[in-house]
């Protein structure tokens, strides 16, 4: 029923890989100005019927988006990430891992709190791979901005070690494919979950080449994104936390946004910006606490556009994360959307 469902999307194109344009603002004419990527085995991974990470997640974002994006392209399907995709952020030991407990039948990771079933693993590669797939679409100039609607979510995955739900890291393998095959040199990754991204942290905590900016709940799971975590060695100053105490919104975040992110993305100059959106810091998220709007989402994705116009050439990718109350969920992805396919 479910995947029958997702069958049913409007036409399929496909992203091609191609060679970098100069980073200058594509061409408004000719190409798509929002692509929405959605591979159908994300599905496939099964945590649970009362298990608040479900498929439904994705049917929610499919039904919300379905009628905006009839008749200008649909949903694109991508292709899944290779094993050997997922070195350039994960070991070969935890790979080996994942697959081996999966093949396994294990219920639960080894490595932390994340769920598993015969799925999971093709689910997490078709995740990977459509950041991967987004990214070539926006660098060859196929679509100004893209946005992955994916699970299960990864910005709490580490290069050994899968915990919070997430099994790879899919943000920061789209940002290491971007600087691998497209020669990007300096990545903005902005991170709006209600839970710190620490996986993303980890990875690139000495890494020199990513500006890491995330906004979360504080003293919330897992227990990490405190001010004070700044980076080590080139990527000192890099890291930049800005937790906030249960119940803040738009005035807290926002503010968080203009005076903090865009001065510090001044100083960078990112040629890519990259997004992990996550939702369940919208109101109402039952793994939430903060109190952003649908119409939050829009300004913060307003200001993340910003940044990519100015310094990336209007390149931008934003990634599901969290994000929990489906109905909630599916409106705040839909003003996010509109949003990143907004002529400007």
């Amino acid at each position: 029923m479910v995947l029958a469902a997702v069958c049913s999307f409007p036409p399929i194109v496909s992203a091609q890989p191609g060679v970098l344009p100069s980073l200058r603002p594509v061409p408004r004419k000719g190409i798509a100005a929002n692509r929405v990527f959605l591979h159908p085995d994300c599905l496939l991974h099964l945590a649970g019927t009362d298990h608040p990470e479900r498929p439904e997640r994705l049917i929610a974002i499919q039904s919300a988006l379905a009628d905006r994006l009839a008749g200008k392209g649909g949903f694109t399907v991508p292709r899944p990430a290779t094993p050997a995709d997922l070195l350039s952020c994960h070991s070969q030991e935890y790979i080996d891992l994942v697959r081996r407990e999966i093949r396994n039948g294990a219920p639960t990771l080894s490595t932390g709190d994340t769920q598993i079933s015969p799925g999971s693993l093709a689910a997490a590669l078709a995740a990977a791979g459509t950041v991967m797939t987004a990214v070539d679409a926006v660098l060859t100039g196929d679509a100004r901005t893209a946005f992955c609607a994916v699970r299960p979510p990864g910005h709490h995955a580490s290069r050994d070690k899968g915990m919070g739900f997430c099994i790879f890291n899919n943000v920061a393998l789209g940002a290491r494919h971007a600087q691998r095959k497209y020669g990007i040199s300096r990545v903005l990754i902005v991170d709006w979950d209600v839970h710190h991204g620490n996986g993303t942290q980890d990875i690139f905590w000495k890494d020199g080449s990513v500006l890491f900016f995330d906004t979360h709940l504080e003293n919330w799971y897992p227990h990490t994104g405190a001010a004070s975590e700044q980076g080590e060695g080139k990527a000192l100053g890099l890291i930049i936390n800005r937790p906030f105490a249960r119940g803040a919104g738009r005035t807290e975040i926002l503010g968080a946004f203009r005076d903090t992110l865009i001065p510090a993305a001044e100083r960078f100059r990112p040629e890519l910006v990259l997004i992990s959106a996550g939702f369940d810091s919208r109101a109402g998220d039952p793994l939430g606490g903060l109190a952003l709007s649908d119409a939050d989402f829009a300004d913060l994705t307003d200001l993340v556009r910003g940044i990519a116009d100015r310094h990336a050439g209007g390149r931008l990718i934003s990634v599901l994360e969290g994000g929990y109350n489906f109905e909630g969920l599916a409106s705040a992805v839909a003003a996010h959307v509109g949003r990143l396919a907004a002529e400007r």
